[in-house]
C-alpha cells in the first residue's frame, strides 16, 4: 500500500502536526504550486556592478525570444501610484524601491523582469539583457568601513562608567562575527495576478500574509480588502518573510504590465542577494567583578553592516540589558553603510549575535575568578525584576534551567583546567551559556465555525512557518471547548480570515493563543444562548460550566443535560454557528516584564591533527512558559541549536572585496551545520505557564533555542584547547593556526 492509499485508508487523523497529511502526501502546496491559469514566468536580471548608476539598458535581444511578453525596467514600467514620484518613494519607506530608480546599490540588485510564456524562455531572455553603466566606488568590506563609523548611545546609561574602572577582575576584549544567510528551504516566490483593474491575488512565501497586505494596499491605493495573499505553507523562514521584498513588487508589476497573472521565483544565488541576512558585526565588551564574582559595570559597543540604501540596526546590545544585574551599564552601537543589500532579522535577531560577545567574556572572566561558569552566572542573574525598566519578571526560571542543563551534560565531569582531558588525537571540553529573549505578545483575531454534523474550524490569518502554530491551535481549541481533535480543522495563512501578527520574534503562538482560547470559550456561550430555547437549564452558566462533543452541547458537571446539535441548529434555523473575537493583552500585562530563556551546555571534541571540532553532546533546557505542543517545542528548540552550530563553525557568507560579488552564494560554497554535524541534542522545558502574558501561558520559544548556542560551544573549545577563539566562524584552520601558534 502507498503512502496516500494508507492515509486514505485511516479512519481517524495520524497524530502529528495538523498539515502533516498534506505535506507528506503533497498536497500542500507552497507559494509556486498553486495553480493559475494563464499564468506567465518572471526571471529578474540582475545589475552587474556593486555601485554606479544605469546609463542605458537594452532589451530589444531578449524580446526577440519567442515567447518573450515584456521587458519591465526603469524606463518600462506601469504605474505604482504610491511610488509615483521621490516624495511618494520616500514616504512609501519600502527599502529598494525596484525599477523606480538608476541607482545601483550593490551587485545583483534587481535591473529588469523579463516576462515569458516559459521558464526556458524568460531564463534564456534575462541572459540576453545588457546594460551599460556609469561606475562608481564602493566598499563591501565589513572589517575596514567599520573604523570610520563612530558610535553612538544606545539605550539609557545605568550607573555610570567611571564607578568601576577600578575593580580587580576586568576583561576588555573584541568579538567579530562574519555574516550568516537564512537559506530557508524553499526559495522565495510569488505568483501575482491582478484578477480586476483594482483587485489583487498574491501567493507569497512569507511569515505574514497582513504585513504584505497591507503593505501592497498602500503602494497601489487599493482597499486593503481587495488585495488577497496566501501562504498557508511555507518552508522555513527564520526572519527572511518578515520583510516584503523588491521581487515582490516586482512580480505585481510584470503581472499589472501583461494583464496576466505572472509567477516569478528566486533562484538560490539570488535569495542571497535578495531576501537578507544576518549582518557582519564587531562587537567589544568590557567586563568588571569584584573578587567575589559580582558583575558590577559592562561596557558593550557594537556595529553592524547595513546597506547604503536604508539603514538597518541589528539591535546586538540589547540582550545585555536583559540578563545581568549590573549596576552599572553603557551600550552603544553604529551600523556601518556597505554596497550589499539590505540585512535583516535572522532567528534571534541582534540577541543571537549579542549574547556571543557577552557569555564569551562572562565565561572568560570565570576563568580569571576561578568561579565555576554555572555558578558565577547564578549568582549574577537578575531572577526579581528586569535589570532596565525594573518591572518585576511575570515567571523567570533561568536558575532552574542552568541546574537541570547542568545535570544533563554530566557538568561535574568538566575539569576547571582547560586543555586537561584528551583522548587520543582529540582534546575533549565542555562549555556553557544562557540566552534570554523578551516574550511579548500582540493583539490577533481568531474565528470558529461549527457545523450541524459537529465537525468546527479554527480559522486565522497567522502563518505556520513550520513552529507547528497550527498544532497548538489545534490543542488549545480541543482543551477549551472539549470537541475530539478530529473533528477541528485549522486554517491559516490566507488574508482573508481573521487578521493575525506576523510569525515572528517568537511572539506567534503567544499572540493567537489568546485569541484561539477566547474564541473556544465564546463559541460555548454561543451555543449555550441557542441551546437555552430547547433546555432552560443552560441559563446563567458560564463558560467553565459548558463542554463540547462531536455530537453536543453538555453542562460540564452534568453530562445528562445535553442537546445535540442536530436539534440545536434545526430549532434555531442554523446552517452554521460562527463566532469571532479580537483578542488584546491585558493592562494587567504592563505591571510585568517577560521573558523567554534557555540553558545552553556543550561537550566537544577537537582534533589535535586537523582542527576539526566535533560536538558530542549538546543539552538546552528552556523556560517558554507553558508547552502547548510537545514534539514541535522540542523541533523548534534542537533546529535552533542546529542553526547555532552552523554559525559557530562553520556559517560565513564570503565576498570579494574587490569586486563587490558575493562568492560562496549557493549551498556548495556556503556551509552550513547538516545531519552530520549534530549530535542527538537533549531537549527539556521547565514547562510552568506564565499566568499574565496569556490565557494559555506560553511565552514563547523560537529564539532562546538559538541564543546562547554559539557562546556555549566556544567555550566548550576553549575548555578543550586552553585558547579562546573570539571570531565566529571557528574554522578548522584557524584552531590548528592558534594551536600551532600556542
Amino acid at each position: 500500500m502507498g503512502i496516500l492509499e494508507l492515509f486514505k485508508s485511516k479512519s481517524k487523523r495520524p497524530e502529528g502536526r495538523v498539515e502533516g497529511v498534506e505535506k507528506v502526501i503533497g498536497n500542500g502546496k507552497y507559494a509556486a504550486e498553486y495553480v493559475v491559469k494563464n499564468v506567465t514566468y518572471g526571471v529578474l536580471v540582475g545589475s552587474t556592478i556593486p555601485s554606479g548608476s544605469i546609463k542605458s539598458i537594452l532589451v530589444d535581444k531578449a524580446k526577440q525570444v519567442e515567447g518573450v511578453l515584456d521587458v519591465i525596467t526603469h524606463l518600462h514600467k506601469p504605474l505604482v501610484p504610491g511610488l509615483a514620484d521621490e516624495d511618494k518613494i520616500k514616504k512609501a519607506n519600502f527599502g529598494l524601491p525596484v525599477f523606480h530608480t538608476d541607482k545601483v546599490y550593490f551587485k545583483g540588485q534587481p535591473i529588469a523582469l523579463v516576462i515569458a510564456e516559459t521558464l526556458e524562455d524568460a531564463t534564456f531572455a534575462a541572459s540576453l539583457v545588457e546594460a551599460e553603466y556609469q561606475k562608481d566606488t564602493f566598499n563591501v568590506d565589513f572589517d575596514t568601513a567599520k573604523e570610520s563609523v563612530a558610535l553612538k548611545p544606545e539605550g539609557k546609561e545605568r550607573g555610570s562608567v567611571d564607578a568601576w574602572q577600578g575593580l580587580p577582575f576586568i576583561l576588555d576584549e573584541q568579538y567579530n562575527i562574519k555574516a550568516d544567510v537564512h537559506n530557508p528551504m524553499e526559495m522565495h516566490a510569488t505568483i501575482a495576478h491582478w484578477t480586476s483593474n483594482d483587485s489583487l491575488r498574491l501567493y507569497d512565501k512569507n511569515q505574514g500574509v497582513n504585513n504584505v497586505q497591507n503593505t501592497f494596499s498602500r503602494l497601489f491605493e487599493l482597499q486593503k480588502e481587495k488585495v488577497e495573499v496566501f501562504s498557508e505553507f511555507v518552508g522555513g523562514g527564520f526572519g527572511s518573510g518578515l520583510r516584503v521584498w523588491p521581487h515582490v513588487l516586482a512580480a505585481i508589476m510584470g503581472a499589472k504590465q501583461v494583464g496576466r497573472p505572472v509567477k516569478l521565483m528566486l533562484t538560490r544565488p539570488q535569495m542571497f542577494a535578495a531576501t537578507g541576512y544576518r549582518p557582519a558585526s564587531w562587537q567589544r565588551v568590557k567586563l568588571g567583578a569584584d573578587q567575589s564574582g559580582n558583575l558590577l559595570g559592562i561596557l558593550h559597543q557594537a556595529k553592524n553592516g547595513t546597506s547604503v540604501y536604508e539603514n538597518f540596526n541589528d539591535g546586538i546590545t540589547r540582550v545585555t540589558r536583559l540578563i545581568y544585574k549590573l549596576p552599572n551599564l553603557k551600550t552603544e552601537s553604529a551600523s556601518v553603510p556597505l554596497n550589499l543589500s539590505t540585512p535583516t532579522w535572522m532567528r534571534g535577531p541582534g540577541d543571537c549575535t549579542g549574547v556571543f560577545a557577552l557569555e564569551s567574556a562572562v565565561d572568560e572572566l570565570s576563568y580569571k575568578l576561578k568561579i565555576d561558569p554555572v555558578q558565577l552566572r547564578l549568582k549574577n542573574i537578575s531572577l526579581e525584576k528586569h535589570p532596565d525598566s525594573g518591572l518585576p519578571w511575570s515567571t523567570h526560571f533561568l536558575d532552574e534551567g542552568l541546574r537541570k542543563g547542568a545535570e544533563m551534560i554530566g557538568w561535574s565531569s568538566r575539569k576547571a583546567t582547560p586543555a586537561a582531558v584528551t583522548e587520543g588525537d582529540w582534546y575533549i571540553g565542555y562549555g556553557m551559556a544562557v540566552g534570554m529573549w523578551n516574550a511579548g505578545r500582540r493583539p490577533a483575531k481568531a474565528a470558529i465555525v461549527l457545523l450541524k454534523d459537529g465537525t468546527m474550524t479554527v480559522q486565522t490569518a497567522m502563518t505556520d512557518i513550520g513552529t507547528g502554530t497550527g498544532t497548538g491551535m489545534l490543542n488549545i481549541a480541543h482543551e477549551i471547548t472539549g470537541i475530539p481533535k478530529d473533528n477541528i480543522n485549522i486554517e491559516l495563512g490566507n488574508s482573508n480570515l481573521p487578521a493575525a501578527p506576523s510569525q515572528g520574534g517568537s511572539q506567534g503562538l503567544s499572540s493567537v493563543s489568546g485569541a484561539i482560547y477566547d474564541v473556544s470559550n465564546q463559541i460555548k456561550l454561543k451555543l449555550a444562548e441557542y441551546a437555552i430555547l430547547i433546555n432552560p437549564a443552560f441559563k446563567g452558566v458560564l463558560q467553565d460550566g459548558l463542554t463540547l462533543s462531536d455530537s453536543g452541547i453538555s453542562l460540564k458537571n452534568n453530562s445528562k443535560v445535553t442537546v445535540s446539535y442536530a436539534e440545536l441548529f434545526e430549532k434555531n434555523s442554523l446552517t452554521e454557528v460562527r463566532v469571532e473575537v479580537d483578542s488584546q493583552p491585558s493592562k494587567e500585562m504592563g505591571k510585568y516584564a517577560y521573558c523567554s530563556s534557555s540553558a545552553h551546555f556543550c561537550k566537544v571534541r577537537v582534533n589535535k591533527r586537523t582542527g576539526k571540532v566535533k560536538i558530542e553532546k549538546l543539552a538546552v533546557v528552556a523556560d517558554g512558559g507553558k508547552i502547548v505542543n510537545d514534539k514541535a517545542a522540542a523541533n523548534q528548540m534542537s533546529g535552533a541549536a542546529v542553526g547555532g552550530i552552523g554559525m559557530t563553525l562553520m556559517e560565513e557568507n564570503l565576498i570579494d572585496v574587490k569586486l563587490g560579488s558575493l562568492i560562496g552564494n549557493d549551498l556548495a560554497g556556503y556551509h552550513f551545520a547538516v545531519n552530520a554535524d549534530a549530535p542527538i541534542i537533549d531537549v527539556a522545558f521547565i514547562n510552568k505557564p506564565d499566568p499574565n502574558i496569556n490565557p494559555s501561558g506560553a511565552k514563547g520559544l523560537g529564539e532562546v533555542g538559538i541564543i546562547g548556542t554559539a557562546p556555549a560551544i566556544a567555550n566548550a573549545i576553549y575548555n578543550a584547547i586552553g585558547i579562546r577563539m573570539r571570531d565566529l566562524p571557528i574554522t578548522p584552520d584557524e584552531i590548528l593556526l592558534a594551536l600551532n601558534k600556542k
